[in-house]
């Protein structure tokens, strides 16, 4: 049953997907602003279909931890879940992510449309650099910034170093930083096909305010949501014994 709803939500994803992008076209010539609205429809029905035809829910806790204006989201990250989560969560987030994604037709057009900060991995300290301008801009126009700090998708129960990059924003923005720990992993894995039913739980931590030293905050971020993750993986796992 767990494999057909699966494959029944897949199905949903790519033909909303199609149909959306293609409605979507003249959204590319109109402000960025106009793609926000858009972006949330297409992500509620991605949800909406999550929900019914998976099985899986989402609950957030910790919601006064995500106060409105620019701050720094550092998340981490299990599943593909989160990188759409944010937006129904945060007014109009700008994310960190590789320039490559920029490349997929349609998908990567609407990413740069809604002002995505994409770097060059392959670019070393120059690509931090782009980042951290561009991150610049996202908060001085009001925008919270989103970022993986271990860059890519790790396994629940996995231990990615935290890069760099996440130091260099702590440091030169001079915003709070809001550690995010969650569970999601469990329900939609990496690479996976199968979506588990359940409820994938997000917990936004308080924020680590501006002004510590580099490796303090770098082991305080670490170790804020890597033991709040632990404790969530654990929950989901006596809650949802499917998992």
């Amino acid at each position: 049953m767990t494999a057909l709803r699966s494959a029944l939500f897949i199905v949903y994803i790519w033909l909303l997907t199609a149909l959306l992008s293609a409605l979507y076209l003249p959204l590319l010539v109109l402000p960025r602003r106009a793609m926000g609205p858009a972006v949330r429809l297409w992500l509620k029905a991605v949800q909406g279909g999550l929900k019914v035809l998976a099985g899986l829910d989402w609950e957030l806790r910790g919601a006064e931890n995500l106060p409105p204006g620019p701050l720094v989201i550092a998340s981490k990250h299990q599943s593909a879940f989160e990188t759409f989560i944010f937006h129904l969560l945060l007014s109009d987030p700008a994310f960190i992510l590789k320039r490559e994604l920029l490349w997929i037709p349609f998908f990567g057009w609407y990413l740069a449309k809604s002002g995505v900060v994409a770097i060059d991995r392959s670019a070393g300290t120059k690509a931090l650099k782009a980042m951290v301008k561009g991150a610049e801009a996202a908060a001085a126009a009001g925008r919270p910034i989103v970022i993986f700090p271990e860059g890519t998708r790790a396994a629940p129960g996995d231990r990615l170093p935290y890069h760099s990059g996440i130091a260099m924003l702590y440091g030169a923005l001079k915003l709070p930083v809001v550690p995010i720990a969650l569970n999601s992993g469990l329900f939609w894995r990496r690479r996976g096909f199968l979506k588990k039913p359940g409820t994938i739980t997000i917990e936004a931590l308080p924020a680590i305010p501006p002004g510590m030293d580099r490796k303090a905050f770098m082991a305080e971020l670490e170790s804020r949501i890597e033991t709040a993750t632990d404790r969530l993986v654990a929950e989901a796992r006596e809650r949802f014994p499917n998992v």
